[in-house]
């Protein structure tokens, strides 16, 4: 068992990491392989749309999303990790995610084998704020992630009113249950498919 943690915070330390590493100590205690991948340490160009992708699948900018397109086939479970910026995930996360296009392109505009869905994605989540849609964007951002990269949306855990460094601290109960989740998708436990409902305009 593979599980992949994308870590999509700028801050080092801050809660979406916390939130991740309690989700992989659980993995690992499942007796999973797990890896955790800091995207603030990478140079990821974001995309350029120049559609090479539709060509063969591939992605022709040489930076260090390269080795992430293989890992991102290979884990049996993905989760991604992000805090929220303008009710969206943060821009790490979000220049990693657009590159995907290449995967999505292989899936749905040449029909090439892939990994198939089951497979599973999580999304770890935390914001500052406590408003009703905080999450909206990120979800569905998400949602269409996982759907590219041919993994089953199937868990998530949102944390909101988290701001300050370390705060998700002061709820050990969410680290009690990343860690749960984490411990669970090791052994092979399925959930999801999770469902979003679009919102009324």
């Amino acid at each position: 068992m593979k599980i992949l943690g994308i870590w999509g915070s700028p801050r080092k330390g801050g809660n979406s990491d916390v939130l991740l590493d309690a989700f992989l100590k659980g993995a690992a205690q499942g007796g999973a392989d797990v890896e955790k991948v800091a995207l603030r340490e990478l140079k990821i160009t974001p995309c350029l749309e120049i559609y090479h992708c539709f060509k063969d699948g591939t992605c022709p900018i040489k930076d260090d999303m390269q080795p992430l397109y293989e890992k991102l086939l290979v884990a049996d479970v993905v989760a991604l990790a992000s805090p929220i910026f303008f009710y969206g995930v943060s821009a790490q996360t979000k220049a990693m995610i657009d590159r995907t296009q290449a995967h999505w392109s292989k899936r749905y505009v040449l029909k090439q084998d892939f990994p198939g869905p089951e497979r599973q994605g999580v999304l770890l989540c935390t914001g500052a704020t406590k408003g009703k849609y905080l999450f909206v964007g990120a979800r569905f951002t998400a949602k269409y992630f996982f759907d590219a990269i041919n993994v089953t949306y199937a868990a998530e855990i949102l944390v909101r009113g988290v701001d300050e460094k370390g705060a998700i601290l002061g709820q050990p109960e969410v680290l009690a249950r990343a860690e749960d989740l984490g411990r669970r998708l090791a052994g092979g436990e399925k959930f999801g498919p999770i469902k979003l409902k679009p919102l009324a305009v």
